[in-house]
């Protein structure tokens, strides 16, 4: 039996600087990823530092045309938020989507897009929305952040603070869900800005993690329609293939859920 030292700091700088003297340390949120796997021995961190109680990483707060979301925020306070509710209905109604309830009661915001699993719900939001992931040193686009599959702009020690939303001029989110884990093998998140620019980010079926659809986007800003979309054919190549479903099948879903999210709110 391995030995873990738990730590439950009081501010984002105390977490840092428990991490900075941890021989191998790991934050932990919502304990979705890093609990399965210190139980499987796949993990054995020195230290783990709990940051889902800091008070700067909670919170939610509209303001103009963006939604501020604490990292530390669960997906159930995310979906119960009368505040998201009004602002980006599609938002809360994502994170109401996540996993199961025990799931949706435990793990992250912060938690789900550091971790980046290529299957989850919240990065195609992040993506979709144009979103800036704010850390305890710096503020990255939603289009810098995501670098592949498990990979993120996170440098080693840096933590997710909040998250801020632009507020779209309407949006919807559709996923296909892996029946025995809840996961998404196509999930799509439309978003027409209130700029007029249309936004579209599809995770769940690429190997390369989450990705904006360019076709799909053009296709919407011709006209805001599922009729638009159908005539596309979504290209194959890059798509996740396994025991759940191929990469021509997986690319024909993110076309039937884009259909299904326009179709939603049109």
């Amino acid at each position: 039996m391995y030995e873990t030292t738990y730590h439950r700091p009081a501010s984002v700088a105390e977490a840092v600087s428990l991490f900075s003297n941890a021989s191998d340390g790991r934050f932990l949120a919502g304990g979705q990823t890093l609990i399965p796997t210190m139980k499987q021995r796949l993990a054995a961190p020195s230290d783990v530092i709990d940051v889902g109680k800091i008070a700067e990483m909670r919170g939610i707060e509209v303001s103009g045309d963006t939604v501020s979301i604490g990292a530390a925020m669960t997906h159930a306070e995310v979906a119960a938020s009368e505040a998201v509710r009004g602002a980006i209905p599609a938002l809360a109604g994502m994170a109401g989507m996540i996993g199961d309830p025990a799931v949706r009661h435990r793990g992250t915001l912060g938690g789900s897009l550091a971790n980046n699993d290529p299957a989850a719900d919240y990065p195609a939001g992040v993506l979709a929305l144009g979103a800036t992931i704010h850390t305890d040193k710096r503020e990255i686009a939603a289009e810098d952040f995501f670098q592949g599959m498990f990979s993120t702009a996170l440098e080693d020690g840096e933590v997710i603070t909040r998250v801020v939303f632009q507020v779209p001029e309407k949006a919807a989110y559709a996923k296909f869900r892996n029946p025995a884990s809840g996961y998404a093998m196509a999930g799509v998140f439309v978003a027409r800005m209130k700029d007029g620019a249309v936004r579209v980010g599809v995770t769940g079926a690429s190997g390369n993690g989450v990705f904006r659809s360019s076709e799909i986007e053009q296709a919407l800003l011709g006209s805001w329609s599922a009729e638009a979309i159908a005539p596309l054919a979504i290209s194959p190549e890059d798509m996740l293939s396994d025991i759940h479903g191929s990469a021509a099948y997986r690319a024909n879903l993110v076309k039937v859920m884009a259909r299904r999210a326009v179709a939603s709110i049109a």
